[in-house]
């Protein structure tokens, strides 16, 4: 599959790479690929970055993965659940990090030391590359380009998607930065 990427999809995946290195990740993330892509230029994932004015608030969403790692990795339709049992998340979240220290709950950050500096990628991460292939060969092209990985990235429910819909990019709207007005109207036309 690999073969098929695009220059910016490979320098994406290795980017991913390289981020969960030198945050001392034990595995490429969902959330590594994105900001991967969010470095690359001059692609369509690009372009769709900058109409949705992703690119001016990089702070914001890393302040938002930050926020989701402090959550364990629970989503906000998971923390609203939880509140909807009468769970406060965010009361759990203080006393554990008051006991154990800040980013107590926080996901992968393990402490193995890996000596093959080879770094897996999570099964989600895993999926998101597997779904940017079927992103593509839905729309006919022949190779994976970083807009593909994007689409899956939305498109997986998780915090990436969840993060990126509280910025402002649904799966919808990155679709039409990247295509169009008229990706919408191909798919109604087609369902």
């Amino acid at each position: 599959m690999f073969e098929r990427f695009t220059r910016d999809a490979r320098a994406t995946v290795k980017g991913a790479v390289v981020r969960a290195e030198s945050a001392g990740a034990d595995a490429v993330t969902e959330e590594h690929l994105l900001l991967a892509l969010l470095d690359q230029e001059g692609g369509r994932a690009s372009f769709a970055f900058a109409a949705l004015g992703l690119r001016d608030r990089r702070a914001s969403l890393d302040a938002a993965f930050t926020e989701a790692r402090r959550r364990g990795g629970l989503t906000r339709a998971d923390t609203d659940a939880l509140a909807g049992l009468g769970i406060d998340v965010g009361a759990i979240v203080s006393r554990v990090e008051g006991a154990h220290g800040e980013g107590a709950l926080a996901t992968g950050r393990g402490g193995r030391r890996w000596w093959s500096g080879h770094r897996p990628f999570t099964p989600g991460a895993k999926a998101v590359l597997e779904n940017a292939l079927r992103v593509a060969l839905g729309r006919g092209d022949r190779f994976i380009g970083g807009e593909h990985l994007l689409l899956a990235l939305a498109a997986k429910p998780g915090v990436v998607a969840d993060v990126l819909t509280e910025h402002g990019a649904t799966y919808g709207a990155v679709r039409r930065a990247m295509y169009g007005p008229e990706a919408d109207e191909g798919r109604a036309q087609a369902g």
